[in-house]
């Protein structure tokens, strides 16, 4: 009888305590996000960036950071009721940076990414992309086979650098891979023919072949489409979700076409 008693005794034991352990497991998982609170408590919102990548985030004539991602941001923050900081950073160590908190956003023409999508969290795709490879405007290169035994330039941690890395066949098939920290470098080296392709952002290389048509051209094959997106913590959705919003709100009024207008000449934001 005693036996029977103990053994009881023992299971309601166990029951309890996988109660107690599901309780608190579902007062974790209810834990209220603070993360958009946190930052109008802050007053204020850190936007990472490489500022040497135009037209998204780049510093002008004066020394100032000007571009598409800063003027949209600074019309999120306005409508958030917070103040928009802006802070260069190592692009290599981007997500580091983001989840270290010495920045809130890693805004700054970021394609989206499964891989990176098991580190940070991402906005709505907010613009379309591909990766283009750009040569010297007296260049045959017009396929991915054209570029073996060639020299390739990318940026260092840039989707141009995975999209290239993807395709293991073309990779195999070049001379070398040359990396730079900024693609400004990488498309001088192409100019004075130190690399004879540079796989870049479509947009970004539009934008540097505008102000030297004579000098560059696009290649007829590229390495794909991409979407652009905004960088979060994986934990800060309420804060994400905010930017989602208010970015849409300004679709729908037409301030994100009057921003796109003013950096490509027309409204390129996707729908």
């Amino acid at each position: 009888m005693k036996k029977k008693i103990t053994i009881l005794f023992m299971a309601m034991m166990v029951f309890t305590m996988l109660l107690s352990g599901c309780g608190q497991k579902q007062e974790v998982s209810e834990k209220e996000d603070k993360s958009l609170q946190e930052i109008k408590e802050k007053g204020n919102f850190i936007l990472g960036l490489d500022d040497s990548f135009p037209p998204m985030g780049f510093r002008d004539e004066k020394g100032e950071i000007v571009g598409f991602d800063i003027d949209l941001a600074k019309e999120v923050a306005k409508r958030m009721g917070v103040e928009l900081k802006v802070k260069p950073i190592d692009w290599d160590g981007k997500v580091l940076s983001l989840n270290n908190k010495d920045i809130d956003v890693i805004w700054n023409g970021l394609t989206i990414t499964e891989e990176r999508k098991k580190q940070i969290g991402f906005s709505k795709v907010y613009i379309e992309n591909r990766q283009i490879i750009v040569v010297n405007s007296d260049s045959d290169i017009q396929t991915k086979k054209d570029l073996a035994d060639k020299i390739v330039a990318v940026q260092l941690g840039s989707s141009g650098e995975d999209a290239l890395n993807a395709d293991v066949d073309t990779v195999k098939s070049v001379k070398e891979v040359r990396k730079f920290s900024n693609y400004t470098e990488a498309l001088l080296d192409l100019k004075a023919k130190r690399v004879d392709a540079v796989v870049i952002d479509e947009i970004v290389g539009r934008y540097y072949m505008a102000k030297r048509p004579k000098e560059y051209k696009v290649a007829k094959e590229d390495f794909g489409k991409e979407g652009y997106g905004i960088g979060f913590r994986l934990g800060d959705v309420a804060f994400k979700e905010e930017v989602d919003k208010i970015l849409d709100e300004m679709k729908k009024d037409g301030t994100a076409a009057e921003i796109s207008k003013k950096w490509f000449g027309e409204d390129i934001l996707a729908k």
